[in-house]
């Protein structure tokens, strides 16, 4: 069936009325900035999920900074108020559009496994170990890219130097941040696992205690590591004293004895640390309905599976669909690109990635012929060949759903040039490691655990198992969507593997269904990854087409949240709309330089 034209005229936009009351701080502390989910105006755009890192962004535009330079500031910011997600302990994905060459770049900023990794790093007695036990750990814990990722995109990008898109971040972690509930929820999460580290519990668990919703809690180490990468630059890590401290935490984790946890030492190095180098390479890039849509190659597969996703859904008129067909589309689609992803996608440096066969057409083809609109694809979904494309046959192989930690952050930013800069950036788990550094303030990551720590189909090549200087593969899916050459939309998420469906579901949402930026991503969301249930949102299944979608076949489990996406898009008249949640962890930030309404 034809395929309609894309409906990219935004209908009306209401200004979102969802700005909460400012929190009464703790005397010499500063308010909670008002949070809104949409903003609408000129002079550039910030969408992220925390107010005072939002305002920090838009604070480096009004003082005639690129994109670039708000995304470092807003990122550093997030180091502060949303530790458990992102901080210079860990990696991410930097994806930029340049509004001068009209060109689409990328910095793989992913964390490296240690030259001491092997492929049964996480296998004792011939099983692997605990999982929980794998994750707060100096074994789990990869050389950081953020801070490397950060340097490298202000070189290129950027028109102020990292100790002034530092200064923000700096100023908030002295004076700073008053709680929210999301913050106090993630924290009681990690209690007992903080607990067993001094340097973590006294920085999250004030006097022992769950900080309260409210009271002002405040990171002068980390403050001062600001000012030291402030004054010496990023070699403080990569060559310096902060990498000593990381490398003894890695090595010789500061648990507490009395804890009586087994934590089990990882194998960095200092040449480690400066042997370390971010990966500058072309994005993936699909045309999706006349639209150039841009996103992360491997090692990330959030680009190859958004993008093989999208080829085999423009063969279906997802806009004059009923929303029961639409969703079913959407589920087999993401259900085929992660049966894909899990056999091919790896770390290219180690395996032969076949990144534009993926997303080639033929292969597209081969791979949407097996969805029916009257019954669903049996799980696990075999994967397809892509340098050898079989018609349409359907199949199921063994092995099991690769797991990934949930918690991540994105943001997205646009200035008034039309530069616009998508990142997702992360520690991995909630809380990463669970080990605060020392005297340094920040938490180490948990990113080696992305690793599958045994191959996930018996007797099949597995290109995601460990090995020396290595990254993880990620399901990151920063994307760019251009029109006529022109940025239309931005958009990313947290979620681990999630992360793919939900903005594969934004962007079907905003492109084919008509719906504005903020009400896709506020849209009840659903993730299938090649398993037998899908997981849904109470409001996904609240709603009718769910017991539709039941009839057909499909098998849900219900799960609290998924994702927390940002995006911004530019409107025909030049103005930006800054998206962000209504409700997810909170609520989101979206800010302008200078508001319409």
């Amino acid at each position: 069936m034809p395929a309609r034209p894309v409906r990219l005229t935004l209908g009306v936009i209401t200004a979102c009325a969802l700005v909460a009351p400012m929190a009464q701080a703790a005397p010499g502390g500063p308010p909670e900035p008002p949070k809104q989910a949409e903003a609408i105006g000129f002079g550039g755009a910030v969408s992220s999920v925390d107010p005072y890192a939002t305002q920090a962004g838009i604070e480096v535009l009004r003082r005639g900074g690129t994109a670039t330079d708000a995304a470092v500031a807003v990122a550093a910011a997030l180091g502060v108020t949303e530790p458990y997600s992102a901080g210079v302990g860990g990696g991410g994905f930097f994806v930029h559009y340049d509004a001068k060459t009209g060109a689409v770049e990328t910095i793989d900023g992913r964390e490296t496994a240690p030259a001491a990794a092997r492929e049964d790093m996480f296998v004792e007695s011939g099983k692997p170990i605990p999982f929980d036990q794998a994750v707060t750990s100096g074994l789990g814990v990869g050389v950081p890219g953020t801070l490397m990722t950060w340097q490298a995109a202000l070189d290129h990008w950027g028109n102020k130097d990292l100790a002034e898109v530092l200064r923000p971040a700096e100023q908030l972690a002295r004076k700073g941040f008053v709680v929210d509930e999301t913050f106090r929820q993630q924290t009681e999460e990690n209690q007992e696992r903080f607990s067993a580290f001094p340097a973590t519990r006294d920085l999250f668990l004030p006097g022992g205690k769950l900080p309260e919703v409210g009271s002002v809690l405040r990171n002068p180490d980390l403050a001062r590591t600001y000012r030291a990468l402030a004054t010496e630059g990023i070699r403080a890590l990569y060559n310096g004293e902060i990498g000593a401290d990381v490398v003894k935490a890695v090595n010789q984790p500061p648990a507490d004895p009395a804890a009586n946890r087994q934590v089990r030492p990882g194998g960095m190095t200092v040449d480690d640390l400066s042997d370390y180098r971010t990966n500058e390479q072309a994005p993936t890039h699909v045309t999706y309905r006349g639209l150039d849509v841009y996103g992360m190659a491997p090692v990330s597969s959030g680009g190859t599976t958004v993008g093989e996703a999208l080829k085999i859904l423009e063969r279906t008129d997802l806009a004059g669909a009923d929303k029961t067909a639409y969703l079913h589309r959407f589920l087999e689609s993401s259900k085929i690109g992660f049966a894909d992803r899990n056999r091919w996608v790896g770390d290219p440096e180690f395996n032969d990635v076949p990144t534009d066969e993926l997303l080639s057409e033929e292969f597209a083809a081969s791979r949407a012929c097996l969805i029916s609109d009257d019954a669903v694809l049996q799980t696990p979904v075999a994967a397809g060949d892509p340098r050898s494309p079989q018609g349409c046959q359907a199949g199921t192989s063994g092995g099991v759903e690769p797991y990934e930690g949930p918690n991540t952050t994105h943001l997205t930013v646009a200035d008034a040039q039309g530069n616009v800069v998508a990142y997702t950036l992360t520690i991995e788990q909630t809380g990463g490691s669970g080990i605060v550094v020392p005297g340094r303030g920040f938490l180490l990551n948990n990113e080696l655990t992305d690793f599958n720590f045994t191959p996930v189909t018996p007797g099949q090549p597995d290109p995601n198992l460990p090995g020396p200087g290595k990254r993880p593969r990620s399901s990151m899916s920063p994307t760019i969507v251009l029109q006529d050459g022109k940025p239309l939309l931005a958009a990313g998420s947290p979620g681990g593997a999630t992360i793919i469906t939900t903005v594969l579901q934004v962007l079907t949402g905003r492109l084919d269904r008509g719906l504005s930026l903020v009400d896709a991503i506020a849209e009840p969301r659903a993730s299938q990854r090649n398993a037998a249930q899908t997981e849904a949102e109470p409001g996904f299944l609240a709603q009718p087409e769910a017991d539709k979608l039941k009839a057909i076949g499909h098998q849900f489990r219900t799960t609290g949240e998924i994702g927390s996406a940002t995006g911004v898009e530019r409107l025909p008249d030049g103005r930006w709309v800054a998206a962000a949640e209504r409700e997810r962890r909170g609520g989101g930030a979206a800010a302008v330089v200078v508001p319409t309404r």
